[in-house]
């Protein structure tokens, strides 16, 4: 479940050398890996293997002679003189006893494989000249993709493309996985990712101490509420949502039925009276409490009961959401900041993020959409390709003293303290209205039911894009609640839970 940068995974190689494996030993394992997937791809048809010049193109040699003699049909391409090759990867060449043909797009052929060992995880700058066209010559060829670390001009850490890169069918990566797998547009370029054991153990992680992490649910486990069968709905915590005026209350009962479906023991929608008929009339399970302006919420919130609240669903853009804000953080309840909560705040952020540091909450979640990032964190917003969404986000929960969920279709949360997850579950059809609102619930819910922000952050993304699984093409937000059940059925059954 751990994620692993460039520089990670490059010390976690000198740790296993350290430990006694040596680094041609690692290389015949990656090969030898790769090997195994292109049979699964190829088939007993012809592989063309496409070598670089680094380790990535060792990784390439070893793969070519193991395949060679399985008894397959191999070619190798090689971007670079074979003599220019050095260290490990110029012993695993001297071990390939076939033709090395060379840098020549005409010799792509037709093969039933091409293996795309040309760039690692270490590529930091534009691809230019032959590899950019052998990454063309490999794109336009048909044959499926397989691909060695990562697809070859993709940027491990950022996912970033650098210029040109390789559409893989299949990714052989090797111990972890880097953050180009899971971010995008990284992730689209790799195609399905196995993660292979090169005989580097565990033990080095120890010392590494990864702080990014694949999110899924064997990473957050221990944290996932379970209710006690002797308990009651107090026990489950009692959320509360803003709503805003008449014309938006929409948002704010969509973000209700999704706290009390992730397991809230009690839900209120807090109310303006010119929405009370409407709120009223539209909710059930969920409860409805006048609320007019910050003086009432300040009132409402003495009741230490009410231990998490959402604002931002339809609360309107301005001072008076800006005062609901600051009433609830000095209120201190587990708060999730959303859409208009974010937005009042974007000519003001400082007075936002000082409010923040202040109460010493540390449940307190901020969840914008790119654009309400760009808004509130301005600074840390720019596209440059060398800056990831991961280390944007980070630099937010620093900057911010909150857990800062940047949603998308590659959702990454972030902690002060420099954890952070990446989410890979989350199916196109999520993009729709609503959506978010249910998510900022169903956060707010877990919240609500005692589970620290920054894992309630993680379930609730995870969550949230299994429903949308769930729903499937065409569902709209309303549908979220309503399929969380059977995802939490799935997760009961994975976790060995009785229900």
């Amino acid at each position: 479940m751990e994620i692993l940068t460039t520089g990670e995974m490059e010390q976690a190689d000198r740790l296993a050398i350290a430990a006694g494996a040596p680094g041609f030993a690692l290389m015949l394992h990656a090969g030898q890996a790769v090997a195994d997937a292109a049979t699964d791809l190829a088939g007993q048809g012809p592989i063309l293997v496409a070598a670089g010049c680094g380790n990535n193109g060792g990784d390439g040699f070893v793969a070519a002679t193991e395949l060679a003699a399985r008894g397959h049909d191999v070619s190798v391409i090689l971007l670079c003189g074979r003599d220019s090759l050095k260290g490990d990867a110029a012993l695993a060449a001297k071990g390939w006893k076939g033709r090395v043909l060379p840098c020549d797009l005409s010799a792509l052929g037709s093969p039933a494989l091409i293996i795309d060992a040309l760039f690692g995880a270490g590529l930091n700058r534009p691809v230019t000249g032959d590899p950019q066209a052998m990454i063309e010559a490999i794109n336009a060829n048909g044959a499926p993709v397989l691909s060695v670390d990562l697809p070859s001009g993709i940027n491990g850490t950022t996912g970033a493309i650098m210029g040109v890169a390789v559409r893989a069918t299949e990714t052989v990566t090797f111990f972890r996985k880097k953050p180009a797998h899971l971010l995008l547009p990284g992730r689209i370029h790799c195609g399905r990712v196995r993660v292979a054991d090169i005989g580097i153990s565990d033990v080095v992680l120890d010392k590494i101490r990864p702080a990014t992490f694949e999110n899924i649910p064997d990473y957050w486990q221990g944290a996932f509420p379970v209710p006690r069968i002797d308990g009651h709905k107090y026990a489950r915590g009692h959320a509360v949502i803003v709503s805003g005026d008449l014309t938006s209350t929409g948002a704010a009962r969509l973000s209700a039925r999704g706290a009390l479906r992730a397991g809230a023991g009690l839900v209120s929608v807090l109310s303006p009276d010119d929405a009370l008929g409407a709120n009223t009339a539209s909710l059930t399970a969920v409860m409805v409490r006048r609320m007019n302006g910050a003086a009432g919420f300040a009132e409402i919130l003495t009741d230490r009961r009410l231990n998490a609240c959402v604002i931002g669903p339809g609360a309107g853009v301005g001072e008076e959401t800006r005062a609901l804000v600051l009433t609830a953080l000095a209120a201190k309840p587990a708060l999730v900041l959303d859409a208009d909560a974010l937005t009042s705040f974007a000519d003001l952020p400082a007075r936002l993020f000082e409010a923040i540091k202040e109460t010493g909450n540390t449940d307190i979640i901020l969840t914008p959409h790119e654009g309400e990032f760009r808004r509130l964190f301005s600074e840390m917003s720019n596209k440059h390709p060398l800056r990831s969404k991961l280390e944007r986000v980070r630099a937010a929960a620093g900057r911010s003293g909150a857990i800062v969920l940047l949603k998308g279709p590659d959702t990454v949360v972030a902690s002060p303290d420099g954890r952070a997850t990446i989410a890979a579950n989350a199916p196109p059809w999520l993009a729709t209205a609503g959506s978010g609102d249910v998510l900022s619930g169903m956060i707010g819910g877990l919240l609500a039911q005692g589970v620290p922000a920054f894992d309630a952050a993680c379930i609730g993304v995870w969550m949230h894009g299994e429903a949308g699984h769930e729903a499937g093409p065409g569902l709209i937000a309303e549908d979220l609640p309503e399929v969380l059940p059977a995802v939490l059925r799935r997760l009961y059954d994975r976790f060995g839970i009785d229900y």
